[in-house]
């Protein structure tokens, strides 16, 4: 009988520490789990502070890199003089042309409407884009956001641009109604 209680007692004692430990684990699993996440924000936000440093033509190669890690195909970076609104040029993984017009701009700028109306002007009718993107570093207008709305163009703004830095594939921005999405707010300047 005693060695019977005695086994009851050790499993249970067992049990418990079993338990405990698997509780233990599964906090410690949760801050990691938390950790990791802030730790990709912190990352992410050094990214995009990386992209205000950058030049026109390595914000255009950034973005290029962005599209090629999407599963987009004979990507090229096109951007300069007399590239008529197109920056990068290539082909969604369904085989849509894409075609990109990149702005970085200063974080407390905004993009408006008429950055858009050239774009839209030579996006389809120069480059024969089916999907035309606008990328900027900083936030578009409202008048901005309602014209591309309206013209069905693409844009991706800096917050937008943080997501897809962060592995967001390029395909889940294609969709958005960008005439209700994002805020219009600028970022506080550099200063």
């Amino acid at each position: 009988m005693e060695t019977v209680l005695l086994g009851v007692l050790a499993v249970l004692v067992a049990g418990g520490v079993t338990v405990g430990l698997v509780r233990s684990g599964r906090r410690e699993a949760r801050a990691e789990k938390v950790r990791l996440e802030e730790e990709a924000r912190r990352q992410a936000r050094r990214s995009l502070d990386a992209v205000w440093r950058m030049t026109d033509r390595e914000f255009e190669e950034y973005v290029a890199e962005l599209c090629r890690r999407d599963g987009c195909t004979d990507v090229r970076r096109v951007g300069g003089a007399g590239d008529l609104g197109a920056d990068v040029i290539g082909f969604l993984p369904d085989g849509r042309k894409l075609v990109v017009q990149c702005k970085r701009y200063a974080r407390h700028r905004s993009v408006g409407s008429r950055d858009l109306q050239t774009f839209n002007g030579t996006a389809r009718a120069e480059h024969g884009a089916d999907v035309p993107v606008f990328v900027a570093s900083c936030v578009f207008t409202a008048p901005a956001r309602s014209f591309a709305a309206r013209q069905e163009l693409v844009l991706i703004d800096i917050n937008l641009l943080g997501f897809w830095n962060s592995g967001t594939p390029l395909g889940s921005f294609l969709e958005l109604d960008i005439g209700r999405s994002g805020t219009n707010r600028k970022l506080a300047s550099d200063d």
